[in-house]
């Protein structure tokens, strides 16, 4: 969402995708095979244009491009460049399911959910609100979201003192570990570690924010 140079940014590449790779190749069937291939593809290519250029500078045109769909598409699945925009920013859905775990083993839950939300979506569920360029209404709007959808629903459901302070590191550690996950591939060694593994290692200390450093007997 601003100008600078995308070899600047590989992390914000490499979390959006190669989005021609990911999309399908034909405009007149929406790309793929499957019902939804289309409008993923889309979304991926929106994620990424709306990541690296001001509101102002993403086209329909430009997003179909990238997404190897017809404009007319577009206009079809999400109406306008606003509707498609608040797509983007809606945390809702990686939410619905990194919570939908009981307290007690939230933290595993956490790990293992994105690391499959990550394969399953091709990019990461998250880290754009990092790596958002854009100018200070596009940045304050998903960050914003990211606040709401994320932080403060998290913070609603943990009991114990510091709740929000609680919820904001453990979002923050979420936000670590997609950044590492995308920093070190290919050839890292997180890229050739399961998920139960990754879970092994990294989600204690998520869930010691969760327990608000009470142990669990």
């Amino acid at each position: 969402m601003s100008t600078a140079d995308e070899s600047a940014s590989p992390a914000t590449a490499d979390t959006e995708g190669t989005v021609h790779r990911e999309a399908g190749n034909s405009p007149a069937d929406g790309g793929g095979t499957g019902p939804e291939t289309g409008r993923e593809a889309i979304i991926r290519a929106a994620r990424r244009a709306f990541t690296l250029k001001p509101y102002a500078e993403v086209t329909m045109r430009g997003v179909a491009a990238a997404a190897g769909v017809s404009p007319s598409l577009i206009v079809k699945r999400f109406g306008s460049k606003e509707a498609l925009f608040n797509t983007v920013v809606d945390f809702r859905p990686a939410a619905a399911e990194l919570f939908a775990a009981p307290l007690p083993g939230l933290g595993r839950h956490l790990v293992l959910t994105m690391v499959e939300l990550r394969d399953r979506l091709r990019g990461d569920p998250l880290l754009r609100v990092v790596f958002s360029l854009g100018i200070e209404d596009e940045r304050t709007l998903l960050r914003a979201r990211f606040r709401e959808q994320i932080t403060d629903r998290l913070a609603e459901v943990l009991t114990g003192p510091d709740a929000r302070l609680r919820a904001e590191l453990v979002a923050g550690q979420l936000l670590g570990l997609g950044a590492t996950l995308s920093l070190h591939r290919p050839d890292g060694a997180t890229a050739h570690t399961s998920a139960e593994r990754l879970a092994d290692l990294y989600a204690p200390g998520i869930q010691h924010l969760v327990d608000g450093g009470v142990a669990r007997t």
